[in-house]
């Protein structure tokens, strides 16, 4: 397993806002729960029962990350909301993020920036471009499955679609935060089929 835990500061801010803008583009604004994205995600989850997608927070998946296991139980959500709700209150969002980002899987035992950055691009995370940025969110839906390095059709939708967020989104803002009200590129939506 690769960990290499590091601070924000040593963080590239295209990663930081590539997540934002392929995992969940309303971050810095709402309470740790996209109300509009679950609704979203259960409306095209009665029609697409085989490619169901998520609207798990960064906030979400750093209490689950952190605190619990994977899996689809009730049990299991039910604590992830508790665990959430903690964070977000206790926590800054810049925190937040800072834990995600170094908790998060991005590649079969590779967890966190600094351990991704160096596995596939052999540099810093605070010295990654804007392309490998991208690349890097955009296969966070199936880690163990998809490489920024050598990727498949779905993560180049996945990277041009969080390239153009990140063009909207222009940048992460933890002292002024504004909520994203643009249209977002379809094909970032959450998909948990893998996960």
């Amino acid at each position: 397993m690769q960990k290499h835990w590091v601070s924000l500061d040593d963080i590239a801010p295209d990663l930081q806002l590539a997540l934002v803008a392929g995992e969940d583009n309303n971050f810095l604004t709402h309470n740790g729960f996209d109300i509009e994205a679950i609704k979203k995600a259960m409306e095209y989850n009665k029609t697409h029962p085989k490619e169901t997608h998520g609207a798990s927070t960064i906030s979400q998946q750093t209490a689950k990350n952190v605190f619990l296991w994977d899996g689809r139980t009730y049990l299991r959500k039910g604590l992830e909301v508790y665990f959430t709700f903690l964070i977000e209150t206790f926590w800054s969002k810049k925190r937040i993020m800072e834990v995600y980002l170094n908790e998060i899987e991005m590649g079969d035992g590779i967890y966190g920036a600094e351990a991704a950055s160096q596995a596939y691009y052999k540099k810093p995370a605070k010295n990654l471009s804007r392309a490998e940025a991208a690349s890097i969110c955009a296969i966070v839906p199936s880690p163990r499955y998809w490489s920024p390095v050598n990727p498949n059709g779905s993560v180049l939708m996945r990277k041009e679609a969080i390239l153009w967020n990140m063009n909207n989104i222009v940048k992460v803002d933890y002292e002024h935060p504004v909520k994203y009200e643009a249209p977002v590129a379809p094909s970032t939506q959450r998909e948990t089929k893998n996960k």
